[in-house]
């Protein structure tokens, strides 16, 4: 049995995470049980983050103001983006004139290669993911300073299965999540015992979904930055990967639906569409300006084309090779059934 790598201390690094929702709060918790200094930039006072994380430091800042950003980061090595659209890309400048090394968009999805290609028009990128992909991919190769990138896939996060979606975190608002059933739902809607899925592609092959839950992913990125320049398995800053891709899960559209009937202990009322069907309900809510539901049925669409499939990995591995960061992420059952149980 191959040991596991026993390993000196990262280097110090100074990281900072954009925004004050509810992942960047699981983010800093979890990066913070490291020696590492955690800066939080926020527009508003959080002060869950003062009492409950007080080893972090927030700063309030104005995302539309370039030059404080750019006063505020100086100093940071990896700064991590939870936000989105146009302060995201005033975030990336501000990032590269204060030389941070290292910049984590908020990209938090399926792999970059299982997205739409670049001379084609992305429905669901409705956060400018790929202005901020592109202007990253600028910024990487520039002459007089290049600040690396690296995206953090994972498929989709499991809480989209909790009660009431990914709502309750203040994240599903925007991601195309609203649709006819009765609350923002994605494939699966646990309380209602329903569902709604396209299980194979157009030329009729399986669709897969990878699943991780949101603290399993900031766990994941914790990992990364412990790994970071620590011995023989270190990768510095400069050299992470264009994406590290994790996942806790990985199945078949059809055995998600089968998961939580056998975690909720009763039949789920499922509707089962064909590629075709859900692309011509698409057209249709399209043509009659019903933009939310319209998105629903492009994400379903998506998902089967194949945009949330991960089937190989290269932070898991990675991770459990060493002693300090080694844990096994949540299968898609097991967070179920902590968050659910049986039905009584």
């Amino acid at each position: 049995m191959r040991q596991k790598a026993s390993q000196q201390p990262a280097a110090m690094m100074r990281i900072a995470i954009a925004g004050g929702g509810s992942f960047a709060y699981i983010l800093a918790q979890e990066i913070t049980k490291s020696a590492h200094p955690v800066l939080i930039l926020t527009r508003q006072p959080h002060p869950e983050f003062e009492e409950n994380l007080p080893s972090c430091q927030l700063a309030l800042v104005d995302y539309q103001n370039v030059e404080e950003l750019h006063y505020v980061l100086r100093g940071v090595d990896l700064l991590i983006s939870t936000i989105s659209n146009n302060e995201q890309l005033n975030l990336i400048d501000a990032a590269r004139r204060a030389r941070v090394r290292c910049f984590v968009p908020s990209e938090f999805e399926g792999p970059l290669s299982h997205r739409p290609p670049a001379n084609s028009t992305d429905p669901l990128d409705n956060r400018g993911s790929r202005a901020a992909l592109d202007l990253l991919e600028s910024w990487s190769q520039s002459r007089s300073h290049r600040m690396n990138y690296t995206v953090f896939s994972c498929g989709i996060f499991m809480e989209r299965f909790a009660r009431g979606g990914l709502q309750p975190w203040g994240i599903g608002t925007q991601l195309g999540l609203m649709g006819p059933m009765p609350t923002s739902d994605y494939l699966v809607n646990v309380e209602q015992r329903t569902a709604e899925v396209v299980e194979r592609d157009a030329q009729g092959r399986t669709a897969y979904v990878a699943m991780t839950s949101m603290y399993d992913v900031a766990r994941f990125v914790a990992a990364a930055v412990e790994l970071t320049g620590a011995g023989s398995l270190g990768v510095p800053l400069e050299r992470w990967p264009r994406e590290w891709r994790v996942r806790g899960d990985c199945m078949a559209v059809g055995e998600v639906v089968g998961v939580c009937e056998v975690v909720r202990g009763v039949q789920f009322s499922v509707t089962r569409r064909t590629y075709q069907e859900a692309e011509a309900w698409a057209n249709e809510y399209h043509r009659a300006g019903d933009v939310a539901t319209y998105l629903y049925y492009q994400r379903l669409l998506q998902t089967a084309n194949g945009r949330y499939s991960i089937r190989s990995t290269n932070l898991n591995e990675l991770v459990n090779q060493s002693e300090r960061t080694a844990f096994q992420p949540m299968r898609l059952r097991e967070w179920l059934e902590q968050v659910w149980g049986p039905v009584l």
